[in-house]
């Protein structure tokens, strides 16, 4: 009766103990080996090694959870007639595991893709449409090693696949059509999320994301207006945000006839500069430019140049800078005039 129990406990007992030892094993890595490693990728200047470690580090444990399980099961002597449920526990690990690792590389690649278009500055963005890309691929090429790991005919399938999607090209003509377009936006530099735009439909806004049939744009009035991607690739489009950020504001001021003009230069340029250097959204690589253009009916006019980063940061600029040049011209006694206007009343012979 003893020799049987003890029997027993080195039956079960091993495999429980492989499996606590996996899952310690697991732990461990995670806690401190991972977390070693994670402060040595701070230190580096490349953020991708950050985005590898944390796609591991949710796994880690289930990983080593499911290779100890799998040692367990197959050191247990069981029955014959168990034998295939071990083959089928087997193969519920396997898939588990796939999935797991599946799930772990496209967040992976995701993440380094992201981190790829993002050094591309503005010449490839990240977009939703990217994204969903990289995911598909991985998924179909972890659900293509699950299907062949269950030893199930591959070529059938992607034969089928391949009918089967000539026929849905046919009846989504128009969606497949989007998608190519929203494509063809995004390689070619058209637009890109963040872009201030103006349709020749007359729309404008702010592009904030490319999707599989639609481009969304954001009105100043917090409008959303969602374009199809095969009309977005048609239109004609002023895009405001160059990709060299040298989007000019112009800002135009009046002085009194009495004024003296190098004194209003002297001054509206310390103004210019000083908006310029610490104003958010201007170029610090460009300096303001002052011209006198015109003798206007009631002032001599000037404009102002900035260069600004992107199309909505002239508003900002144009404010601070308006009130910084108001109260310099007061403290220095330039005189902004109005239109005066001389009003001849003549009575109607009665």
């Amino acid at each position: 009766m003893i020799d049987k129990i003890i029997d027993q406990i080195f039956i079960w007992g091993s495999p429980i103990v492989v499996i606590f030892i996996g899952v310690l094993l697991g732990w461990i890595i995670k806690k401190y080996f991972h977390k070693r490693l994670s402060a040595l990728a701070d230190k580096t200047k490349w953020r991708g090694d950050n985005i590898i470690l944390n796609s591991l580090e949710p796994h880690i444990i289930l990983w080593f959870f499911l290779i100890s399980f799998s040692i367990a099961a197959d050191s247990i002597i069981l029955p014959e007639s168990f034998d295939s449920f071990k083959e089928s526990l087997s193969i519920i690990i396997l898939i588990i595991l796939i999935l797991s690792i599946t799930l772990s590389i496209s967040k992976m690649l995701v993440g380094l893709f992201n981190l790829w278009a993002e050094k591309q500055g503005q010449g490839f963005p990240s977009t939703t449409m990217f994204t969903n890309f990289v995911y598909i691929i991985v998924w179909g090429i972890g659900v293509m090693i699950i299907l062949d790991s269950l030893n199930v005919a591959i070529t059938p399938i992607l034969t089928a696949l391949g009918v089967g999607g000539l026929a849905i090209s046919l009846a989504l003509k128009e969606t497949l059509s989007d998608i190519f377009s929203g494509l063809h936006i995004l390689l070619s530099g058209k637009v890109q999320p963040g872009d201030f735009a103006q349709l020749d439909s007359g729309e404008r806004g702010y592009i904030t994301n490319i999707t599989w049939r639609n481009t969304t744009m954001l009105e100043r009035t917090n409008n959303i207006i969602n374009i199809p991607n095969s009309k977005l690739s048609s239109a004609i489009i002023k895009n405001y945000d160059t990709r060299e950020s040298s989007f000019s504001v112009r800002i135009q001021i009046g002085v009194s006839y009495d004024s003296n003009l190098e004194k209003v230069a002297k001054v509206t340029k310390e103004v210019a500069d000083t908006v310029a250097s610490n104003v958010e959204g201007c170029n610090k690589d460009s300096e303001p430019v002052i011209r006198f253009f015109e003798f206007g009916d009631s002032s001599i006019n000037l404009k102002v140049y900035f260069k600004a980063e992107k199309y909505g940061d002239q508003h900002n600029i144009k404010d601070i800078f308006i009130r910084r040049l108001h109260e310099r011209y007061n403290q220095e006694g330039i005189e902004i005039p109005f239109p005066i206007r001389t009003l001849i009343h003549q009575n109607s012979p009665k």
